[in-house]
């Protein structure tokens, strides 16, 4: 363990967080999502389980260390409810709760069909598979800069 980084962050979880640059995809996801047949597409190409977190839980975990893009209108995408593109889910609020929270500031969230969610999950870095029953916990995450003083 280190000081500062929460427990439920594993190792391997930290080095893909630190292997990703600005732009890169991160897709935070629950039980439901296919993310072990998706994450072979992924520049990762495996599947990285939080099994013990539910979806913001896991976020709060890591947007305490990896930002949001701030050059993009919404950093984070979600799945929209099959049917009925407007509805919202509890997690939805839940999710934008813990964005802003990380943030200090408002997050936008835009919202995808499922396919199309589906497409754009497997051009992510990697895919994150939380213990969260869901449905639709799918979130896609764009990785943001810190501005670091220099060496």
């Amino acid at each position: 363990m280190l000081k500062g980084i929460d427990q439920r962050l594993s190792a391997e979880l930290v080095h893909v967080l630190m292997l990703m640059g600005h732009g890169d995809d991160l897709v935070i996801c629950d039980v439901n999502h296919p993310a072990a047949s998706i994450a072979t597409d992924t520049t990762y190409g495996k599947l990285i389980d939080m099994a013990g977190c539910d979806i913001p839980t896991a976020a709060r975990a890591i947007l305490r260390l990896m930002p949001l893009d701030s050059f993009v209108p919404a950093p984070i995408t979600r799945m929209q409810v099959v049917g009925d593109p407007t509805a919202e889910r509890p997690v939805f609020a839940r999710m934008q709760a813990v964005a802003d929270s990380a943030e200090g500031a408002p997050v936008q969230m835009q919202s995808l069909e499922r396919f199309a969610f589906y497409a754009e999950a497997r051009k992510a870095f990697a895919i994150i598979r939380t213990g969260d029953s869901g449905p639709y916990g799918c979130f896609i995450l764009k990785k943001g800069v810190i501005d670091l003083p220099e060496l």
